[in-house]
C-alpha cells in the first residue's frame, strides 16, 4: 500500500545517484576543454565548479525554486485558512509544518519544495485559491506533503539546480571551444573537438532526461498516499480536473521547474504537442483521474 514513505530511502539514493552522475558530466566537460584548450586548469575549475554545484543544489535549492516561482510568504489573514489546511494535514501526517507561500498567478497550480521536512515549502497560486473549493484544496496540499514524507522533493529540488547549472556550463564551454587553443589542423583534434562538441550539446540534453525520469511514477505514488491521507480521493480527482481545464500557462513557467508542479505548468495547450508528450514532467490527467478514483481509502 502506498503512505507517506513508500519510498523515502530509494528517493534519498537517487539523489546521491543524480548529483553523483552530474558530477561526472562536468568533470568529463572540463576534461574536454582542458585537452582541447591545452590548459589543464580547466579542469580543476570544473572540479571546484561541479562540488560549488552540488553544494549548491543540496542547501540552496529550495531557495532558487521559492525565488524561480516568484513565490511570497503566506502571511497575515487572508492566509489564515491555507495555514490551518497545512498544519491540520501535516499532523495527521506527522510531519513539521512546512513553510507555506503563495504565487500570484490565476493558473491553478501547487509545488513543494525543501531537502527534508523540516525545511520544506508548499507554495500554491492565487488561481488554485480562488478555484477550488475546501476538500479539493485539502486534496492539493496532502499531494504535496506527500511529496515531502516520501522525499520526492529531495530529487526534484536538487534537479532544478542541477540541471540549470548543466545546461549553463555546457553552454559556457561550448563557446569557449570556438575561440582559440588546441590545433586545429591536427586530425586527433579536429576528432577530439567534434565529440567534444556533440558532447556540450548532448549534456543539457541528458541532463533533462535525468530530470524527467524522476518525475512520472511519483506523481502517481503521490496522488495515492495524498488521497489516503484525506481519505477523499475525489477531492484530488475534483482538483486535477480543474486545474488542467483551466488550460493557461502560467505567467512564470519554467522547463526548470516544471516537474516540480502538481500539474504541467505550461498549460493543456502544450500537453498536446507531440514534442512535448515527448518531454512531459506528468503523467496524463486522465490517468491519474483513474488510478485515484480505484484507491480503497480502507486499505
Amino acid at each position: 500500500m502506498a503512505t507517506l514513505y513508500t519510498h523515502q530511502s530509494s528517493n534519498i539514493a537517487k539523489t546521491w545517484a543524480l548529483m553523483t552522475v552530474f558530477f561526472l558530466i562536468i568533470i568529463a566537460l572540463g576534461w574536454f576543454l582542458s585537452v582541447y584548450m591545452g590548459n589543464p586548469m580547466i579542469l580543476w575549475i570544473a572540479g571546484g565548479v561541479s562540488i560549488v554545484m552540488n553544494i549548491s543544489a543540496y542547501w540552496f535549492s529550495d531557495k532558487v525554486a521559492i525565488a524561480s516561482a516568484a513565490a511570497h510568504p503566506a502571511e497575515g489573514p487572508e492566509w489564515l485558512e491555507l495555514n490551518r489546511i497545512v498544519e491540520n494535514l501535516a499532523i495527521t501526517a506527522g510531519l513539521p509544518k512546512p513553510r507555506v507561500y503563495f504565487i500570484n498567478d490565476p493558473a491553478p497550480n501547487a509545488f513543494a519544495t525543501g531537502r527534508n521536512p523540516k525545511n520544506a515549502a508548499v507554495a500554491v497560486t492565487t488561481g488554485l485559491i480562488e478555484k477550488l473549493n475546501r476538500s479539493e484544496l485539502e486534496g492539493v496540499i496532502a499531494h504535496e506533503l506527500s511529496h515531502i514524507g516520501n522525499r520526492d522533493i529531495l530529487v526534484m529540488t536538487v534537479a532544478v539546480v542541477l540541471v540549470g547549472m548543466v545546461s549553463m556550463v555546457a553552454d559556457f564551454f561550448l563557446r569557449m571551444s570556438f575561440h582559440g587553443g588546441g590545433d586545429r589542423d591536427n586530425k586527433a583534434g579536429a576528432l577530439l573537438m567534434v565529440a567534444g562538441v556533440i558532447g556540450v550539446i548532448v549534456a543539457p540534453i541528458a541532463a533533462q532526461l535525468l530530470q524527467l525520469a524522476v518525475s512520472r511514477k511519483r506523481e502517481f505514488l503521490a496522488d495515492a498516499s495524498g488521497a489516503l491521507l484525506t481519505r477523499y480521493p475525489e477531492g484530488l480527482a475534483g482538483a486535477l480536473e480543474k486545474i488542467s481545464a483551466y488550460g493557461e500557462p502560467m505567467h512564470r513557467a519554467s522547463h526548470a521547474t516544471a516537474h516540480m508542479f502538481i500539474a504541467n505548468p505550461f498549460g493543456s495547450a502544450e500537453a498536446g504537442r507531440f514534442i512535448s508528450k515527448l518531454f512531459a514532467t506528468h503523467p496524463p490527467v486522465g490517468e491519474r483521474l483513474a488510478a485515484l478514483r480505484g484507491v480503497d481509502t480502507n486499505a
